[in-house]
């Protein structure tokens, strides 16, 4: 039978407890459930409101690997979902509000995929989002070079931004703004790509053309359209180890020289969060937030 288990009040069948997800490591679904359910404190803030994309892998990443945007059969009623704007029509999408939704997403076995608005006001953007995205043999090292450059050009700006690692191979720079549509911010994103390219010519790359990205960092502006997601700081990835988008200090950024610096799986977050607490929750305050320069 398969266990159920009370969250808030909530019933919850949660199942599979002792799958192997991740067979480098031995890590199980239990041991899944047991990160989302110690990192929901700082998670849940960056989900909460914002239309949350899955990308499914129940059988590990070796398995089937599948995006799962809207509504998911057999949903709780209790679940939160939102009618959230698509160019092919409206579509009903979740939003994980609260720990038993969390819990329950969870045990789909997925990466949370969130969008750079909320559902109360889709398309206008609250966050720009840069994804660094190296092609061998650069590594997340030369992504941190590059990072260091965008951190000083937004500045200029008066947009303070923030770092995390991407969960797999590069890394995520992201920024709070507000007065802003999703498609102000791709083009205002997209200047930046360029101008990192014409400063660093040898390293940055702002288009995604596969022949031009060995050995560079290609700046993905693109995350920043309304349609597109970028995985959820906190989320696991379907990758070979347990790997978490984890948010990291300017400090370890300027230090890393070497890709393993800034590779952590889910063990290492709890002592990460005693340490620094959540990096990322000055994107959650609004007053916080920078304003884009007028063209």
């Amino acid at each position: 039978m398969t266990p159920i288990t009370v969250v808030e009040g909530r019933r919850l069948a949660l199942s599979n407890l002792e799958k192997v997800l991740y067979p480098a490591t031995g890590f199980t679904k239990g041991e899944v459930l047991h990160y989302y359910a110690t990192a929901a404190d700082v998670l849940l803030p960056h989900l909460r409101d914002r239309p949350v994309s899955f990308l499914r892998y129940p059988d590990g990443p070796d398995g089937q690997v599948f995006f799962t945007k809207n509504v998911p059969p057999g949903t709780p009623d209790w679940v939160t979902t939102a009618e959230v704007p698509r160019s092919e029509g409206p579509a009903r999408m979740v939003l994980v509000q609260d720990l038993p939704s969390l819990m329950w997403a969870a045990n789909l076995v997925a990466e949370f995929h969130t969008h750079q608005w909320v559902a109360q006001a889709p398309g206008a953007a609250d966050r720009l989002v840069l994804d660094l995205d190296p092609g061998s043999p650069a590594t997340v090292v030369e992504c941190c070079e590059v990072a260091l450059w965008l951190r000083e050009r937004l500045a200029a700006d008066g947009i303070e931004a923030y770092a995390k690692t991407s969960g797999s191979k590069g890394l995520h720079l992201l920024a709070a703004v507000r007065g802003a549509s999703s498609d102000q911010v791709s083009e205002y994103a997209k200047g930046l790509a360029l101008e990192a390219e014409k400063a660093m010519p040898r390293l940055a790359l702002h288009r995604m053309t596969r022949s031009l990205r060995p050995g560079k960092v290609f700046v993905d502006w693109s995350q920043n359209a309304a349609r597109k997601t970028t995985a959820t700081p906190y989320t696991l990835r379907a990758r070979p180890e347990p790997w978490v988008s984890a948010p990291v200090t300017w400090a370890e950024v300027e230090e890393c020289r070497s890709p393993t610096q800034l590779a952590f799986t889910a063990p290492d977050v709890a002592p990460r969060l005693q340490d620094h607490g959540d990096l990322l929750a000055p994107l959650l305050d609004q007053d916080r937030a920078g304003t884009l320069p007028r063209s």
